[in-house]
């Protein structure tokens, strides 16, 4: 059933399950899509709500949700501090008329602009198959800071990333040394941190949080995109493109983000 993962705790799935009852009715798997959803705000515990009902209470920053999934079609997303009555409270975040098409993979994050003001990005996660021998990274950025240019080993793969941007690149399978630098300069700011990346495999890094609170990396790890033979993306909880999370904290100064709408429409209102 589905899960929250939080660092270093679990949360209990009936809180998940029983929300998702409410917005979710019988569908066939050709009519749903696979929705993830990461909290990206430090410091702020919320609750989740769509289409008016309750999904996720107490939603806690640097909490990854296992893959719901969810029948096609429109949404709206609204995010309360935990909580707080929505009768009579102002959202901290809202996106109305999400529109998830049947089939997809996505990732919804709550995270705060470079400006520091907080914002629903919904991602596309690609699951098409990896060439033979190769790995897929895609880098979002999703924290309060300035551009920034992604590192493998030393050389730059992705450059003046900004804001709500994302790069998706295949390389060779196996280690790699990464790290993040203001954009255009040698100056660190996150990393380095080692990655394995594993053959057919696909993971998404995430840099989220702000200078004050601190920023933290995050990566969201798909598998079974081999070329040869086919095989159907697979993870957590037995759901079709399943996803698992790992953090690795303690990093100072400017972060790195991505977003690509792709598929998704999604319109923005705050309270």
């Amino acid at each position: 059933m589905t899960s929250l993962r939080t660092l270093g705790s679990v949360a209990g799935a009936a809180a998940v399950v029983g929300g998702l009852v409410l917005v979710a009715t019988p569908a066939t798997a050709a009519d749903t899509a696979t929705v993830s959803i990461i909290h990206g705000v430090p410091n702020t515990p919320v609750d989740v709500y769509v289409n008016g009902e309750e999904l996720l209470p107490d939603f806690q920053p640097g909490t990854l949700t296992d893959p719901l999934q969810l029948p096609a079609g429109e949404y709206d997303l609204a995010i309360f501090p935990a909580g707080a009555d929505p009768a009579s409270t102002q959202p901290v975040m809202k996106a109305d008329d999400v529109t998830l098409p049947a089939g997809a993979d996505a990732t919804v994050v709550a995270h705060l602009t470079a400006e520091g003001t907080p914002v629903l990005t919904p991602f596309v996660n690609d699951l098409s198959p990896v060439p033979a021998g190769q790995a897929r990274v895609s880098v979002r950025h999703v924290a309060a800071a300035p551009p920034v240019d992604v590192r493998a080993d030393g050389t730059p793969v992705a450059q003046g990333l900004t804001n709500a941007d994302e790069a998706t690149l295949n390389v060779p399978a196996g280690s790699i040394s990464a790290d993040v630098v203001l954009a255009g300069s040698d100056t660190v700011v996150i990393g380095p941190a080692d990655l394995t990346l594993a053959e057919g495999t696909s993971s998404v890094v995430y840099a989220w949080g702000s200078e004050e609170a601190g920023y933290d990396l995050a990566v969201q790890s798909f598998s079974g995109m081999h070329s040869m033979p086919a095989g159907v993306p697979g993870g957590s909880a037995g759901l079709a493109g399943g996803s698992s999370l790992s953090l690795v904290t303690a990093f100072s100064a400017a972060g790195l983000a991505l977003a690509g709408a792709g598929a998704f429409r999604l319109a923005r209102s705050r309270g």
